[in-house]
């Protein structure tokens, strides 16, 4: 079994992020936080790759569609309709749409609770609701309502995976084996070091 140090994490900077030049800010934030950056690239993705990296859990979408229709509900809003597979499909056209618009960058981090603290740096995936401090509540003004209003998806920077299974998959569905490198830092004895004795000459 793998140490816990040894999770890791799935990330994608969309196309909004590159266009933002948000980049460097992105990869900053999860480098101070102590994660270990193990691979990325970039790349124009397909709509193919896209659809695929929407459709990887059996029913994700469906469910995110569920909670759409819920979500306005809540906030005393009519949903532009009460079919959920209708909305799963408009979601799926308009995420394969964002994401082939332009370059994105994929990125495999590394180190203890990796996913959950990956997620909570970025925040919700609506970045108007998404808390200050967060990627998407510093950096985002769009909301569910602005993007359904022009048909479109939301523009929130960033994708995280959402369980270490979820990440497993997504890692395997965009990158080769052999492109994510193992190696040390020196930060890891601050990190993980049980006695800390490798400091002091």
């Amino acid at each position: 079994m793998n140490h816990p140090k040894k999770e890791r994490t799935f990330v994608i900077i969309k196309p909004d992020g590159i266009q933002r030049t948000l980049i460097g800010e992105i990869i900053g934030r999860l480098e101070k936080v102590g994660l270990k950056l193990v691979a990325m690239k970039m790349v124009v993705a397909t709509p193919e790759q896209a659809e695929k990296h929407y459709t990887l859990e059996p029913g994700g979408l469906l469910k995110t569609a569920e909670n759409t229709i819920k979500g306005y509900k809540e906030k005393g809003l009519v949903p532009y309709s009460e079919d959920p597979e209708l909305i799963a499909k408009n979601i799926l056209s308009a995420l394969k749409k964002f994401m082939v618009s332009g370059p994105i960058v994929i990125m495999v981090w590394e180190g203890a609770n990796a996913v959950k603290l990956v997620r909570k740096m970025v925040g919700v995936a609506e970045p108007l609701a998404s808390g200050v401090g967060t990627i998407r509540g510093d950096y985002v003004l769009d909301s569910y309502a602005l993007a359904d209003a022009d048909l479109r998806a939301i523009r929130n920077l960033i994708h995280a995976s959402g369980s270490v299974t979820e990440a497993e998959n997504e890692i395997n569905l965009w990158l080769k084996p052999d492109e994510i490198i193992n190696y040390r830092l020196v930060q890891d004895e601050i990190l993980y070091d049980v006695n800390l004795d490798g400091i002091l000459e």
